[in-house]
């Protein structure tokens, strides 16, 4: 059948929790603390998850790639962050399994989708870890323009770490097939 993406709900507040601490574990040690992230993420990413869905918050959006009603994947945007870059990608996460098949390019296409039907003409950016370079590859290759490095934190646990700020200004050009 394949993977399928659609808004999330309230339904998928366990998946998108596990993927999201999973994720965190694996590329975020050295930014957030070890302690942290050795601790008890998964029920601290349930409640902010649960908070976030439960909210029905029609300034955000989250998208979800699931494959047999697993949540593999997972695009959380919240509009009208930022009054020059617009709206702001605050997580991108995909099944470390499924690294590098596709579903990463397609959570931001959906996500620059959904962006342009509620607000036209708008922009898009995100915050990612200098450290992550993987990543930084990724946006490079759909054409995210770097435009600021700012000290990002506390984060979660304490810690601080220096992220790059990515934009999209016409986030159409992320619409591929």
């Amino acid at each position: 059948m394949g993977i399928g993406y659609r808004l999330a709900s309230t339904d998928d507040v366990d998946g998108i929790a596990s993927l999201h601490a999973d994720s965190w574990r694996r590329n975020y040690r050295g930014a957030y603390s070890d302690s942290y992230l050795d601790g008890d993420v998964l029920t601290d990413r349930r409640a902010v998850w649960g908070e976030r869905l439960l909210a029905a918050d029609t300034n955000s959006i989250t998208i979800v790639a699931e494959d047999g009603g697993a949540v593999v994947g997972f695009a959380h945007t919240r509009l009208d962050e930022h009054p020059d870059l617009g709206a702001l990608l605050d997580n991108l996460h995909v099944a470390h399994a499924l690294k590098r098949s596709g579903v990463g390019s397609r959570l931001m296409t959906e996500t620059a989708g959904s962006l342009l039907t509620a607000r036209p003409g708008g922009a898009l950016y995100l915050r990612v870890l200098e450290q992550n370079t993987a990543a930084q590859a990724f946006y490079d290759a759909r054409g995210g323009r770097r435009v600021g490095r700012e000290l990002g934190g506390p984060f979660p646990g304490g810690g601080r770490a220096f992220v790059f700020l990515y934009a999209w200004p016409d986030p159409s050009t992320l619409l591929i097939e």
